[in-house]
């Protein structure tokens, strides 16, 4: 035979030259918004954990979730905000995306029945697919915070005044990745925060940035006021969106 190549080289016809449009991922035909609590054994899941906790109860709740494209396809669900270890919450929020409509009622029961002990469904809702991402819309997060071992009502309402009273509140955050401190400025990040009386002891309750850029967490704002973040229990009450 001649020097002439008697067949096409597979990659002289394109890297995607054997995918056909049977292969392709079904596109997304209805976005739903969850809202769902955390809390029991589920406080101490990781934010990792928890997304891979609730892609195991979509799948065997049966529901059509789609998928990413490529070759190591995932679910498409997308959490809004992390939640530290040990904090529970009865605002968390994730968007999933499906192959085919299905009624909200429907979707509720099925997966309300397959979640993980320590999460439960709130509420579920339509979002439009092609609206921005709960992620890229959060604004704020409100706290909710109590002292099982007591803490002067007093004292604390006198450190939250000092807190409120001052014009810069320089602090050090640490990096997993990075052994140098990063130095941020936390007071811009409370946006409200009181002391309110309770049968238990005094609570506090914090209103924090958050945000892609800027993101205020209740441990730094518990050691600003001369606490222990890990004597405390912090409960997330809600997350704020824009618009």
């Amino acid at each position: 035979m001649s020097g002439g190549v008697p067949f096409p080289i597979p990659w002289e016809r394109g890297i995607n030259a054997g995918v056909t449009t049977d292969m392709q991922a079904p596109r997304p035909a209805q976005r739903l918004r969850l809202t769902f609590s955390k809390s029991g054994p589920a406080r101490y899941i990781s934010h990792l954990d928890l997304a891979r906790a609730l892609e195991r109860s979509l799948n065997r709740a049966g529901l059509p979730v789609a998928y990413s494209q490529g070759f190591n396809r995932r679910p498409r669900l997308s959490l809004a905000a992390a939640l530290p270890l040990g904090y529970t919450s009865a605002a968390e929020v994730a968007d999933v995306w499906l192959t085919e409509p299905v009624a909200v009622e429907v979707f509720q029961e099925r997966l309300a029945a397959r979640l993980a002990p320590g999460l439960g469904l709130l509420a579920v809702e339509e979002t439009p697919l092609a609206a921005p991402s709960a992620q890229g819309q959060l604004v704020g997060a409100a706290y909710e915070v109590a002292f099982p071992e007591g803490v002067d009502a007093v004292a604390l309402r006198e450190a939250v005044a000092g807190v409120l009273a001052a014009g810069r509140l320089m602090r050090d955050r640490h990096r997993a990745k990075d052994t140098r401190p990063q130095p941020f400025d936390l007071r811009p990040l409370i946006l409200a925060m009181r002391v309110a009386d309770d049968d238990d002891g005094p609570r506090l309750y914090l209103e924090l940035a958050h945000s892609p850029t800027a993101t205020g967490r209740p441990d730094d704002v518990l050691s600003a006021l001369g606490l222990d973040p890990l004597a405390a229990h912090v409960h997330r009450v809600a997350l704020r969106f824009a618009g």
